[in-house]
């Protein structure tokens, strides 16, 4: 059973090698998300996103914004949801800290296309699974393990900033 740290450190790790989230804002009236890739730093908030200023959910950000962002890990053994604020961040110091050749491909004037914008996700709590599909999880279903403790165990609510 792991931990919520144990959870939170498997969060920043698969967040770091998976890198895409589905964000989304708030009680936002077309109520969907986008895939974006987000780039983390030191296992901690925040979150950044570099997007266009003509992106449909740039154009919709408001001050304190509310916003969602939802995570499945490539090998679908970890799930997180992570709600805090974002907002629309101009600091140029971490464009240059955060840019690389994958951000690179999507805009063409680099970093200084004009329609180049960094969003700033402080991500204040999260929920996270943990699925643990192997083959000695099965044994023990089989055994007459009961599913329901075993998926509590893997889950926590954490506060993240």
């Amino acid at each position: 059973m792991p931990s919520p740290q144990e959870l939170t450190s498997k969060l920043w790790k698969a967040l770091a090698s998976d890198r895409t989230m589905m964000l989304g804002l708030d009680g936002a009236e077309d109520g969907h998300t986008r895939p974006m890739t987000v780039q983390v730093e030191n296992d901690e908030p925040p979150l950044w996103f570099f997007a266009a200023k003509d992106h449909a959910l740039v154009s919709k950000i408001g001050p304190r914004q509310r916003a969602i962002a939802t995570f499945a890990s490539k090998g679908h053994d970890l799930f997180a949801t992570v709600q805090g604020t974002l907002s629309v961040n101009t600091d140029r110091a971490v464009v240059d800290r955060l840019w690389n050749r994958h951000i690179a491909a999507w805009y063409p004037g680099g970093k200084e296309d004009p329609n180049l914008v960094l969003l700033r996700l402080d991500a204040q709590q999260a929920e996270i699974w943990l699925h643990d599909s192997s083959l000695f999880s099965g044994a023990k279903l089989l055994l007459g393990a009961d599913p329901k403790k075993e998926f509590a165990e893997n889950t926590a609510q954490v506060r993240l900033g």
